[in-house]
This record gives structure tokens, C-alpha cells and sequence, in this order.
């Protein structure tokens, strides 16, 4: 599942398809040509999934992608 958070907007999470996903992201950074989209996939997401949905992006022309990493603090 994918969850779409701006942060702009009081962090507020709504769920969205993944064909929902870029339309939402170009409409947003229209608005904000500046505003970055990271992703951020929970432990158990395959690698290959986020690659995937990165790849729609990039295919949408949805500009300032990346990935939000957390370390482990080690």
C-alpha cells in the first residue's frame, strides 16, 4: 500500500493507488516546483518495489525523488 504524507500539510497520511501517485506529485510540485517527494518504504517492502515506484515517477517526469534512509544508530 502506498501513503502519500505532506508534510506542508500538517504530516496528514492519505492512502493512494499507485496510478494516483504521480498525478498527485506533479500537482503538488506545480504548486511547489521546489518541494522534493522521498520515499520511504517500511523493512519489509522489497527493494525492488521502491525501485519500481521510483521508476513510475521518473517515467511521470516527477521531478527531486529520493530516498529517505534511517539508520540503525550503530
Amino acid at each position: 500500500s502506498l501513503v502519500l504524507r505532506d508534510r506542508a500539510k500538517g504530516a496528514q497520511e492519505v492512502a493512494v493507488t499507485r496510478a494516483e501517485l504521480p498525478a498527485r506529485l506533479k500537482e503538488a510540485q506545480a504548486k511547489n516546483p521546489q518541494q522534493p517527494v522521498l520515499i520511504a518504504g517500511d523493512k519489509n517492502v522489497k527493494y525492488e518495489a521502491v525501485l519500481s515506484v521510483m521508476d513510475d515517477l521518473q517515467k511521470a517526469q516527477v521531478k527531486l525523488v529520493g530516498l529517505l534512509v534511517q539508520t540503525t544508530g550503530k
